[in-house]
C-alpha cells in the first residue's frame, strides 16, 4: 500500500475512524480545511462499522441495516479529500499539538492546529468468579470475531449481563446460523421503575421500535432467565459451566463459551493524556470528558467526539463528529460563528433528541453494584492478578485512591494500561467509603497511551518538535 502524504502541519486531524470520526473528517475536508485522520484500524469504520469495507453481501444482511449505514460513512471519507492513515497508533501528543504515533512501524511525527479525540468506548469491566478462564470473553470480542473475520461460536454458548448490546450480538449469531443456549439478564427489576421518567421519549424515538423488535425475535429463540443477581464462571483449566442464582436458588449449566456484557462506556487515556479534564457521569456510571456540544473541551486545540465524549450510539457519535468539524472551521477561521450555527442546527436537534432518548436506556440498564464491585479472590487487575480482596485490604489500612495503590499491588500498570480494571478500582473505593466515584477519581494516566519501545521513541525524527514529544515519554 502506497504511505499517505502527509503534510508538515495539517489544520484538523482526527484520531480514530469510527462513526464519529469519519463523520468529522469528511466535513471539516469538505470546508476546505487541511484534514488527515489517523487510525489504529486497516480499515475505516471503527468498533461499530468494523469491517464493513470488506464484508460480504450475507454478513452485512446478518449484521442488519444500521451495520450497512456505516458504507455512506465510509464512502463520504473517501470521496472528501481528507487524508486517512490507516495501521497508525497514537502514543504521544504534546500540548502544543504535536501528535506522535508509529505508520507501519515507523515513529512520526504530525503538528496540528485542532485536534478531535474520536476514539470511541470499551465494554465496561464485568469481574465475576471465573472470568480469566479460557471460554469467557466479552460480547464486544465476539462481535469483532464475527464482523472481521465470520466466525461464529459453536458448542454450548450462554450470553450472560445487561445492555443492548447483549441483545444485539444474540440477533446477529442467530442470524448467521449459530445457536445460543441461555440468556441470563442481570438487569435489576428495579431500574425498570427508575426508568420510567425517560419513557416518552423514548418511545418517541426509532431506538424504541427497533428495540423491541430485536427483544421479540431473541426471546422466539432463546430461553431467557431473567432477574439474576449473582454469576460464576466455573472451571479449573478452562470454562465448563456457569453457574447463576435468582430469587429461585442457584442453577449451574453446562457451557462452552460465556459471553458476558454490562455495558460501554468511554475510553479515556487520549482525552486524559491530552489534558482534558475528566468527570463522572452519574448515569451512565462512568467517567468522560467534560466537553460542550460542540466537543470543545478545557484545553484550547482539542475537541472529543462519538462515544469517548459520552455513550450515545452510532447515530449521536457521527452527529458530534459534525459538529467538532463544523465549530473547527469556525475556530479556524473558515467560517463565522453566524455561519456555524446555521450549518450545524440540524445536526444540533437531532443530537438532543438522540440523547434524550437515550437517557431511558441510561437508567435502565445500569449494572448491579455487586457485578461493578468484586469481592473475594476474584480477579481485578487481569494483567497483573490482583485480587479484589487484596485491594479490599488495602483500602482498609488506609490506600488513598487508585493511584496510590499502584505502589502497592501494581493495579493498572500492566499491559492493558488500566483499561480493564481503571473503572472497578474507583467503584471499590467508592462502596468501601460510601461516597461518589466522581470523589475517588480515576488512574493518572499518562504517555505513552499505547505500547511501544523505547528504540520507536528514540527513532522520533530530530528537531525542536520531536524534543517536546520525547521529553514528555
Amino acid at each position: 500500500m502506497t504511505e499517505p502524504y502527509l503534510p508538515e502541519i495539517c489544520d484538523f486531524a482526527v484520531i480514530g475512524a469510527g462513526p464519529a470520526g469519519m463523520a468529522a473528517a469528511a466535513t471539516a475536508a469538505s470546508l476546505g480545511l487541511s484534514t488527515v485522520v489517523l487510525d489504529e484500524q486497516p480499515a475505516p469504520g471503527g468498533q461499530i462499522y468494523r469491517g464493513i469495507t470488506e464484508a460480504a453481501a450475507a454478513t452485512r444482511t446478518v449484521l442488519g441495516a444500521d451495520y450497512e449505514r456505516g458504507r455512506e460513512l465510509v464512502d463520504a471519507l473517501a470521496a472528501s479529500g481528507a487524508t486517512y492513515c490507516p495501521g497508525s497508533t497514537v502514543f504521544d501528543v504534546s500540548p502544543a499539538g504535536e501528535i506522535a504515533f508509529l505508520l507501519d512501524g515507523q515513529p512520526r511525527l504530525l503538528p496540528a492546529r485542532r485536534i478531535l479525540a474520536a476514539t470511541g468506548g470499551q465494554e465496561r469491566p464485568f469481574p465475576i468468579e471465573g472470568w480469566t478462564l479460557p471460554g469467557v470473553m466479552t460480547a464486544g470480542a465476539a462481535q469483532i470475531l464475527l464482523k472481521q473475520a465470520d466466525l461464529v461460536p459453536s458448542g454450548k454458548i450462554v450470553l450472560a449481563g445487561t445492555g443492548p448490546l447483549l441483545w444485539l450480538l444474540a440477533a446477529q449469531i442467530l442470524g448467521a446460523g449459530g445457536t445460543i443456549a441461555l440468556i441470563l439478564d442481570t438487569t435489576p427489576k428495579r431500574n425498570w421503575l427508575a426508568a420510567l421518567r425517560h419513557l416518552p421519549r423514548f418511545l418517541a424515538s426509532p431506538y424504541a421500535v427497533k428495540g423491541l423488535s430485536l427483544l421479540a425475535r431473541v426471546r422466539r429463540s432463546v430461553k431467557v432467565i431473567f432477574g439474576v443477581s449473582h454469576l460464576r464462571a466455573v472451571g479449573e483449566e478452562q470454562l465448563r459451566a456457569v453457574a447463576y442464582r435468582t430469587s429461585g436458588g442457584e442453577t449451574t449449566i453446562q457451557a462452552d463459551t460465556l459471553l458476558l456484557h454490562q455495558g460501554v462506556v468511554p475510553s479515556l487515556h487520549l482525552p486524559d493524556t491530552l489534558g482534558c479534564r475528566i468527570v463522572w457521569n452519574e448515569e451512565q456510571r462512568a467517567f468522560q470528558p467534560e466537553a460542550d456540544c460542540w466537543g470543545a473541551t478545557c484545553v484550547d486545540h482539542v475537541a472529543v467526539a462519538g462515544d469517548g465524549a459520552g455513550i450515545g450510539g452510532a447515530q449521536a457519535a457521527a452527529l458530534r463528529g459534525r459538529l467538532a468539524a463544523w465549530d473547527a472551521a469556525h475556530r479556524l477561521g473558515r467560517i463565522n460563528r453566524p455561519q456555524r450555527d446555521r450549518l450545524a442546527a440540524r445536526d444540533l436537534a437531532a443530537l438532543e433528541r438522540d440523547l434524550a432518548a437515550r437517557r431511558f436506556l441510561d437508567v435502565l440498564y445500569e449494572p448491579l453494584s455487586r457485578f461493578r464491585v468484586p469481592t473475594g479472590d476474584t480477579i481485578v487487575c487481569r494483567c497483573e492478578e490482583v485480587p479484589a480482596d487484596r485491594i479490599e485490604a488495602l483500602i482498609a489500612q488506609g490506600v488513598l485512591g487508585p493511584n496510590q495503590l499502584k505502589f502497592f499491588v501494581r493495579c493498572g500498570m500492566g499491559p492493558c494500561q488500566g483499561r480493564l480494571c481503571g473503572l472497578t478500582v474507583t467503584e471499590m473505593f467508592a462502596a468501601a467509603r460510601g461516597i461518589s466515584p466522581a470523589e475517588i477519581g480515576y488512574y493518572r494516566l499518562r504517555t505513552p497511551i499505547k505500547p511501544v519501545t523505547v528504540a520507536e521513541m528514540a527513532s522520533l525524527p530530530f528537531g525542536e518538535q520531536a524534543d517536546k514529544a520525547v521529553v514528555r515519554l
